[in-house]
Parts: structure tokens; C-alpha cells; sequence
């Protein structure tokens, strides 16, 4: 388990205006948005792995994004990238199973074979299920991204010995767990629709994860979610 550690200032975001970081001086770097889902996953995983001091957050502003991080950081222009001997790696999923396997702290895929063959299940699926539920925002979403967190519900009953996907804390809640936090809200606030309601095993992992002091480290104020979201997603005013 790891140790709950101290809640770390965060540095300001980096704008068109900032200098760029002395790349590639031995420091280890985590570009980031606090806002992003994905870029979310890496920073979980950093801290659950107790890497504050390892791993640094150089946090982005992607509205007004520094012309050095496509040029000079990392060509895909997006976060989350990891700055790490001598060399930018990208991709959120990739990452954070690259963070677990190449630093210190505690493992986050299970050794057990069973579990790794579902957790690879699960790790795929994620993106068909984060775009099932976003392409039922187009229509009636709480009828249509129904299937979409039935199947999370029916993943937690595989493994009986945690309250996690695969039992323990693992890279897939960190994988799905930005979006749900997301959804969560979007769901309760446009539509007061509960997506827990009818799937306690759903409603149990996210009370679980909320005690986790490396996720709640990264959780985005919700009335800030729904500002973008309204404004990105929905195209409102």
C-alpha cells in the first residue's frame, strides 16, 4: 500500500509565455494539465508510487499552449508526455504502465496470470468505453450509456478479494477512473441521474477510490468540469 503522503504545492500551469525547461539535464518530467483525463492517469500513478520527489509536474495550459512543447518537448503536442533518460515518451496508457515497471514504489499490475490477462482486458476496452458513453451524449445519454457502466459493474464481480477491478489497486481503476469522476458529474448535474444507481459493486469502487490519498491528490473541482465540458463537449455559451 502506498504511504500517504503530504498534499505537494502545485506549480503553475505554462502558457504561450514561459520558458522552456532545461531538457534533458537527468530530471525526470511529467507534462501535464491538471484538467486533462488522461494526462490524470499518469499523475495517479506517480503519486501512488510515492515518485513526488522522482517525478516532476510541469503542468500545461492547453488553451494556450507553449509553441516549445510541440517544437522542442514532444511532437503530439498533447499531454500527459514523460521526460525520462534522455528520451519523451507519450500516450497515457503506455505511460503509466511504463512509470509502474520502470521506477520504484509499489507494483501496480498483479502477477497473478488470471488477473493479467483481465486486466490487459480491461486496460483495451477502456477507450470503447469512454467513447460509447460520449457518443451517447449526442442522444438520450442516461438510456444510452446504460450498457456502458453495466459493463463496469459485471467487471467487478470477476474477482472477489478487493473491491478494485482486479482485486487490489491497479492500473485499470487508474485508467477509468478519470472518465468516471467526469461522467459522474456530468451525468448528476444535467441530467440528476445517478450512474451508481442499480450497481452497488460501481458505487463501492468509487467510494473506495475516493479514499485513496494519490487519486484525490488530482481531482478537478467539479463546477470546473462542467464549465468545459458544457463549453467542448456540448457547445454551449
Amino acid at each position: 500500500m502506498a504511504t500517504p503522503s503530504v498534499k505537494e504545492i502545485l506549480p503553475a500551469s505554462l502558457d504561450s509565455t514561459a520558458s522552456l525547461p532545461p531538457l534533458f539535464d537527468g530530471t525526470t518530467r511529467l507534462y501535464t494539465s491538471y484538467i486533462c483525463p488522461y494526462a490524470q492517469r499518469t499523475w495517479i500513478t506517480r503519486n501512488y508510487k510515492g515518485l513526488q520527489d522522482k517525478i516532476k509536474l510541469v503542468p500545461i495550459n492547453l488553451q494556450d499552449r507553449p509553441a516549445w512543447y510541440k517544437e522542442k518537448v514532444y511532437s503530439g503536442n498533447k499531454v500527459p508526455a514523460l521526460e525520462h533518460n534522455g528520451k519523451v515518451l507519450g500516450e497515457s496508457l503506455d505511460l503509466i504502465k511504463y512509470i509502474d515497471a520502470n521506477f520504484e514504489g509499489p507494483s501496480l499490475f498483479p502477477t497473478d496470470p488470471s488477473k493479467k490477462e483481465y486486466g490487459e482486458q480491461l486496460l483495451t476496452h477502456v477507450d470503447t468505453f469512454t467513447k460509447d458513453v460520449f457518443t451517447s451524449f449526442k442522444g438520450d445519454p442516461v438510456k444510452e450509456a446504460g450498457p456502458a457502466f453495466d459493463y463496469l459493474e459485471n467487471a467487478l464481480q470477476k474477482f472477489d478479494d478487493g473491491p478494485f477491478f482486479l482485486g487490489q489497486f491497479s492500473l485499470v481503476d487508474i485508467a477509468y477512473i478519470p472518465f468516471v469522476e467526469r461522467f459522474q458529474i456530468y451525468f448528476q448535474e444535467l441530467w440528476k441521474h445517478d450512474i451508481t444507481e442499480g450497481r452497488p459493486n460501481f458505487a463501492a469502487w468509487i467510494k473506495e477510490i475516493n479514499k485513496i490519498d494519490a487519486y484525490k491528490q488530482t481531482i478537478v473541482d467539479p463546477k470546473e468540469l462542467l464549465e468545459i465540458f458544457k463549453t467542448r463537449i456540448l457547445g454551449q455559451k
